[in-house]
């Protein structure tokens, strides 16, 4: 059953991934790859942590405890969806960030890709390329892009 659960995750974010890439100014874009697919991964992880949390070894106080809690099988797939809804989220502000600073799709398209396969070197990608584009780095709200 986890299986299964992780292939439907698996496509149902790539709805998300092709909504940013393809349709980046849509709303309803937005509200499929900000709010709709992350939320049903989040739903689904609490789902399965609620069940099933208590009833692993392991923990987060080392990095053996990690290994033992990610021994069961529905707290693998737990931590699997963790990571396909924050890196989706992070995905969205990258979107929507580049669009307020005024950098053209055509560079933020690598760095979705970056993103989907490795996470947080994306996000590090992309403010590398708002460095090199003359856009400082800093904690800009990103309103006028939305």
């Amino acid at each position: 059953m986890p299986a299964h659960i992780f292939s439907i995750a698996n496509l149902v974010v790539i709805a998300g991934w092709l909504s940013l890439a393809v349709f980046p100014r849509q709303r309803w874009a937005r509200i499929v790859s900000a709010g709709v697919v992350p939320g049903l991964l989040a739903a689904a992880y609490v789902v399965i942590v609620a069940s099933v949390w208590g009833k692993s070894e392991g923990g987060f106080s080392s990095l053996a405890d990690v290994a033992r809690l990610f021994e069961n099988p529905w707290m693998l797939l737990a931590g699997w969806l963790h990571y396909l809804a924050f890196d989706l989220l992070v995905g969205n502000w990258i979107v929507r960030d580049a669009r307020a600073h005024g950098i053209a799709h055509g560079w933020v398209l690598p760095l979705l890709l970056l993103t989907f396969l490795f996470g947080p070197s994306g996000w590090l990608a992309y403010l590398g390329v708002r460095a090199i584009k003359g856009q400082p780095v800093s904690a800009t709200p990103i309103e006028a892009a939305t």
